[in-house]
């Protein structure tokens, strides 16, 4: 019992560590003052997204960045996607809407979309973003001056994220929860090599040339988590990646209802542990089983460190992921259970290769 509940602590105070680091290094895109005056292709993969497109189109056509193009793809919806972003670029110049191909053998559909996308682009960067977002005055420029300053071949952001039901608040945050509780973001630009990866195909800002060169999307074309691979990528290629919290230039609604959230991150949450089973299971051990244990203690010295701990990572993480930290710390322990849901249906999804999103078998 010793031994666990030491094992325990030492989990718990790591994630701390890791979380701590990530608070106070802020690693967040910072607005500038300066204009840049570049091209700027912005890319949209869209498949079913009639309820979605037109916010992210008008967000688009009210920022304060002029020199941009927006070619969205339709993605072979089945619904009125094609049709509002044709009328929005009926009245719009800077932008139109294109009919994707038939996906081929060997793709997945998000990756194809934004193959031909890259390949129609004009613009000295590429930003792909998805459907669903929100952009904010201020995001374009300030993800350029970034691009130049740290000469990277990729700049990923992590949007914030929008939540109005309960069932989203019960999932949606464990997104960033994992994401500044398992690593430190900074190494992502810091160290170079590839292993230590993090993106957001939510938004994916690339050098032109460097994009053109390596033609990333055709080299991940049958990933599930592509944003991450493509980083992999980047780094393996000796250019440099860097990732960052959007800083409220970015939102967005991944998901609308509890199913959609659960479905949703269970269909990608294994490649957050490198698709190793045993190495979530063994996480999902100490992250729930740790602390079931040491609750059953009594002992009120090591409940009270433990607790103390989990909460104030839980208010870091809130805090840079602009977040209610008050919702956070009082869904917990229902996050912590969806948590554990969603993992067990992503290890059922992948042993049975079941996984399946839009229609679409992954």
């Amino acid at each position: 019992m010793i031994i666990v509940i030491t094992a325990t602590f030492l989990f718990i105070i790591l994630r701390f560590t890791v979380t701590l680091f990530n608070f106070i290094s802020n690693p967040k895109l910072h607005r500038v003052a300066r204009q840049y005056q570049d091209d700027v292709s912005i890319l949209i993969p869209a498949r079913n997204e009639q309820d979605n497109i037109l916010t992210l189109l008008q967000s688009i056509h009210k920022q304060d960045y002029h020199n941009y193009e927006v070619i969205i793809l339709d993605d072979n919806s089945d619904d009125n996607t094609y049709q509002i972003c044709a009328d929005f670029a009926a009245v719009h110049p800077r932008f139109k809407v294109i009919k994707g191909d038939e996906l081929p053998a060997g793709w997945l559909g998000k990756n194809f979309a934004c193959y031909q996308l890259a390949h129609q682009a004009k613009g000295s960067f590429l930003l792909f973003l998805d459907a669903d977002e929100q952009i904010e005055s201020g995001l374009i420029n300030s993800a350029v001056h970034r691009m130049y300053l740290r000469k990277l071949g990729l700049l990923s952001l992590f949007t914030n994220q929008d939540m109005r039901s309960v069932g989203e608040l019960s999932t949606v945050p464990l997104m960033h929860y994992l994401l500044l509780n398992l690593l430190p973001l900074q190494l992502v630009y810091l160290i170079k090599n590839p292993g230590v990866a993090a993106a957001s195909g939510q938004f994916m800002l690339f050098d032109a040339a460097v994009y053109n060169d390596n033609n990333w999307h055709e080299q991940v074309k049958d990933k599930v988590v592509e944003d991450v691979e493509i980083m992999k990528l980047i780094k393996a290629n000796s250019y440099n990646g860097e990732a960052l919290l959007a800083n409220n230039m970015i939102s967005c609604r991944m998901y609308k209802s509890y199913n959609e959230a659960v479905t949703g991150f269970s269909k990608n949450f294994l490649a957050a542990f490198n698709y190793s089973i045993l190495g979530l299971l063994i996480y999902v051990l100490f992250i729930i089983g740790g602390p079931m244990i040491i609750m059953m203690t009594l002992d009120f010295n090591l409940i009270f460190f433990m607790a103390g701990l989990i909460l104030l990572t839980r208010v870091m993480i809130s805090l840079s992921a602009k977040q209610n930290a008050w919702y956070n710390i009082i869904l917990h322990p229902v996050q912590m259970i969806n948590l554990t849901l969603i993992a067990f249906l992503a290890i059922q999804k992948h042993l049975t290769k079941t996984n399946v999103w839009k229609g679409r078998r992954l």
